[in-house]
């Protein structure tokens, strides 16, 4: 399967060109869950020389509309590695202790550490996308020089996509790999998606009234996502877009790109060191000794 076609590395694309459903053949259902299989065992493999050496992280930035796939996508593909050197984090609505802060605040928090994979399920990427869909929410934020709705112009919004940018470069010169999975959805899939939570009880749990309301502002929500996505993708730090319509098309390029990331990390185990190997058999001859 080719993937370098999901990536964007500068804002010269339209989101509403590029496609929701699957654009290459990558065999049936089985066969997708035979190779997510096989990039499972491999991901577990690179996971644990990313756990060994602790010098690179890696942050997975997971973004798309209202059942785009985020939470499956995280169980299918991430099925194989060590827990212990994974973690997920959701960002939904900030309490009033994060909006005392500035809005990278709650983001460090939950960043992972050096060794370990981190996942943003919803990221920093909200504070330039349901505030600019909603930007009354920015009133109470108590932000300097924001006062009324006249103030979150364009260049307010500037602003926060170069804080991303330099937040993005500032977490790789301390060692973490970022990258940005936004996953493209298509309006009409996302209606077929809500109605099979309405109609099947044990969907229900998935769906909020909350997800209809904000439905009616699917345009907006896609030239805000278009603005976002344009304004951050960079070389270092690209965007990957990838059809959302076919989530078991969605998740093997999830995967793929994924492996392909991790495997440009040239992880490896840490050597020893002559006194460390000397220690090492040191302990093989105590342990030999044992009766």
């Amino acid at each position: 399967m080719k993937v370098k076609q999901y990536r964007y590395d500068n804002g010269d694309f339209d989101l509403a060109d590029l496609p929701t459903t699957p654009d290459q053949k990558v065999g049936d259902e089985g066969e997708i869950k035979k190779q997510l299989t096989k990039n499972s065992k491999q991901l577990k493999e690179l996971q644990k020389k990313l756990v060994a050496t602790r010098e690179q992280g890696l942050v997975l930035v997971l973004q798309g509309m209202d059942a785009a796939g985020k939470d499956s996508l995280v169980a299918h593909v991430f099925a194989g590695v060590n827990p212990a050197g994974f973690q997920v984090a959701s960002f939904k609505q900030p309490s009033s202790e994060e909006l005392a802060h500035d809005f990278l605040w709650r983001i460090n928090q939950k960043l992972p550490e050096r060794g370990m994979i981190g996942i943003f399920n919803r990221s920093y990427y909200e504070d330039v996308l349901i505030s600019r869909v909603h930007p009354q929410i920015l009133l109470d934020e108590n932000l300097p020089g924001v006062h009324s709705l006249d103030d979150i112009d364009d260049n307010f919004f500037n602003h926060r996509y170069n804080d991303i940018q330099h937040y993005e470069e500032y977490l790789n010169h301390c060692g973490y790999q970022v990258i940005k999975f936004f996953l493209h959805l298509s309006k009409q899939e996302q209606k077929r998606r809500f109605a099979a939570r309405i109609e099947r009880p044990e969907k229900n749990w998935k769906f909020s009234a909350a997800d209809i309301h904000e439905r009616r502002y699917w345009d907006s929500y896609q030239e805000a996502y278009q603005v976002a996505l344009s304004k951050t993708a960079t070389k270092k730090n690209p965007w990957y877009i990838i059809p959302g319509d076919d989530k078991g098309f969605e998740r093997l390029v999830a995967s793929n790109i994924l492996l392909e990331r991790l495997k440009q990390m040239k992880l490896a185990f840490p050597k020893m060191s002559a006194a460390a190997s000397a220690e090492l058999v040191k302990a093989m001859a105590e342990l030999n000794q044992e009766k």
